[in-house]
């Protein structure tokens, strides 16, 4: 039970079915089976740590037009830079959604969905943990992800920082924008290394 709500493993994956697509299912699968893992870790809330990691893209197959849309239906404010790219509030968008159209009413859940792709100030274990887990699930493939996933599982603030890190050297490479929140995170985890 999450918030008095008993959440249906198999109740959530039909709805999700209907919703996403068969890779990025797997893909969220992959995430929910990581973020146990690492909750298990840093003794944080399986149940919780599943259900953000399950619902986490549950936006995501939406097109840039379509997340515009549920973005003014749902209210999110938006920031110049997610104007400009969209994607980046599948989000926000997917936080209404696990809480509107899912039935998660808990505000750990839904603040984990709703910045596990930019990060944010201050974010809780579980915040870094569905980041963490969404970065490095098994299907993952890139240069350095073997070590982040080691990493991952020996220091949590140390795997952000990797991954906030190489994430900036991707967006800069692609000469897209950098959303402020990402460096607002890489930041603030940053001073509270003691760097």
């Amino acid at each position: 039970m999450i918030g008095g709500v008993m959440l249906d493993r198999n109740r959530i994956l039909k709805i999700l079915k209907n919703i996403i697509n068969d890779k990025l299912l797997k893909h969220s699968i992959g995430v929910e089976k990581t973020a146990i893992k690492l909750a298990k870790v840093y003794k944080a809330e399986t149940e919780k740590a599943a259900v953000a990691g399950l619902l986490h893209d549950c936006a995501k197959g939406f097109t840039d037009e379509q997340l515009l849309k549920k973005a003014v239906d749902f209210d999110i404010l938006l920031d110049s830079v997610s104007k400009q790219q969209p994607q980046l509030i599948h989000g926000p968008v997917g936080a209404q959604m696990a809480k509107h159209i899912f039935g998660v009413d808990d505000i750990e859940i839904i603040r984990a969905i709703e910045i596990h792709t930019t990060g944010d100030q201050n974010m809780s274990v579980l915040d870094k943990i569905v980041y963490l887990a969404d970065y490095v699930e098994p299907d993952r493939d890139f240069p350095g992800v073997d070590a982040l996933r080691k990493l991952a599982f020996e220091n949590l603030d140390k795997a952000c920082l990797f991954a906030f890190n190489n994430t900036l050297k991707y967006v800069i490479d692609n000469n897209w924008l950098i959303h402020p929140k990402t460096v607002i995170a890489r930041n603030d985890i940053l001073m509270k290394m003691g760097n």
